[in-house]
């Protein structure tokens, strides 16, 4: 591509995501909202367009109205499933992975238990001390308020830890509210309670701001797993975009039969990539047209027509049924990572450069698209490396 065509589009990119995040067009600052508004839980967590706000990375159908098919399964892909397209085996580590998400989810550890049962994976329970659900503050109880769209959103993420990390212990940390200084407070409690590989499926735009929050997010010892975005090629999302943030990116995932692998994996039309206008790229990545950070680093399944199990019985703001309902979006393919690298046990030492050195343990994703970039590696799924999908999905924990 010529570099002035890519500017373009890059630019053009960014413009595009500047109204879709809600930003005013002046990138190097934000206004400081002084007031949060009502929490809306009449909404999904995903229309959220304040600035300085986070809004989720998920998407949601559902088929059989929310009940298992005629075979006793659920729709949508089961725990087997996923091990099966990424190689990953059923026991692992006793890594404490921690999920970060706003608002509360009063249903959490009832539907994680009913997920869990239905997939065959042993309990996780406050009982057994395998769950712990916390506050903003690390406190066992005075939860957020309730809200459908952020409890749906942590019933994936929980199922999706599960499928990756049938032996981890589970931290639920519910952030007052998804003003995005809450939910870095959020996950600095997750730090101090001891979880070492944190799961992020939201994002809010790029700013200046966002500075005052990388600490929480790159803490040494740890590793932040975050959402990419759903919007395509556009601008970075925060905290994917921190140099030492894994971002996770979406494949279309679906079974191929005859196949070496059994499956297909194509970049998925919504993952998240990005050149980054404030952060500075790391020596470990070599792409060439990005000066800055390009986002992302790996990808797994995200594509809600070919998405994941979630089960669900919280109020949801789509007029789901309580049940089961099919999940997409990088906020599920982050959680599912997060899983795997408390699978292999290594969050105190996995780093955002860790995928990168250990590049033939991960699926190299090679077809589909994201956007128009006149066929550059931004938006498209390229052989090597490409920004929708990063260095690939994972071919078991080699890259963990």
């Amino acid at each position: 591509m010529r570099r002035n065509t890519f500017r373009r589009a890059v630019t053009a990119a960014i413009a595009a995501t500047t109204l879709a995040f809600g930003l005013t067009p002046t990138l190097g600052a934000s206004a400081t909202p002084t007031t949060a508004d009502s929490p809306r839980a009449s909404r999904p967590c995903s229309a959220e367009t304040r600035a300085e706000y986070a809004r989720c990375m998920s998407q949601f159908r559902q088929e059989n109205a929310g009940r298992l098919n005629s075979r006793g399964t659920p729709p949508g892909m089961t725990a087997a499933d996923l091990r099966s397209a990424y190689r990953a085996p059923a026991k692992g580590a006793h890594t404490t992975v921690a999920i970060i998400i706003a608002f509360d989810n009063p249903n959490a550890e009832k539907d994680l238990a009913v997920y869990r049962t239905t997939m065959g994976l042993p309990p996780c329970t406050t009982a057994n001390g395998c769950f712990t659900k916390l506050n903003q503050r690390g406190v066992k109880g005075d939860y957020p308020q309730p809200d459908g769209g952020w409890a749906l959103e942590g019933s994936m993420d929980l199922d999706m830890v599960s499928a990756a990390c049938p032996t981890c212990k589970i931290m639920l940390v519910e952030a007052d509210d998804n003003y995005m200084n809450s939910m870095a407070e959020a996950t600095r409690t997750a730090t101090r309670k001891g979880a070492t590989v944190l799961s992020h499926s939201y994002g809010g735009g790029e700013g200046g701001y966002m500075w005052q929050l990388r600490d929480a997010y790159e803490k040494p010892g740890t590793i932040s797993v975050a959402s990419s975005g759903d919007y395509g090629f556009m601008q970075a999302s925060t905290p994917a975009v921190f140099r030492k943030v894994l971002a996770v990116g979406g494949t279309t995932l679906t079974k191929k039969p005859g196949t070496g692998r059994g499956w297909d994996e194509d970049v998925w039309s919504g993952s998240g990539s990005a050149c980054s206008a404030y952060v500075m790229k790391s020596p470990w990545q070599k792409d060439t047209h990005c000066r800055m950070r390009t986002v992302a680093d790996v990808s797994a399944v995200a594509d809600p027509a070919t998405g994941v199990a979630v089960y669900d019985t919280y109020e949801n703001p789509f007029g789901l049924e309580p049940g089961w309902i099919i999940g997409g979006g990088t906020s599920a393919s982050a959680p599912y990572i997060a899983g795997l690298i408390g699978l292999k046990g290594n969050g105190s030492t996995f780093t955002s450069r860790t995928p990168y050195d250990n590049r033939s343990a991960f699926f190299d994703v090679v077809g589909g698209a994201n956007g128009l970039c006149g066929g550059d590696y931004l938006c498209n799924g390229l052989k090597g490396y490409d920004a929708p999908t990063g260095v690939g999905s994972p071919r078991g924990l080699g890259g963990m």
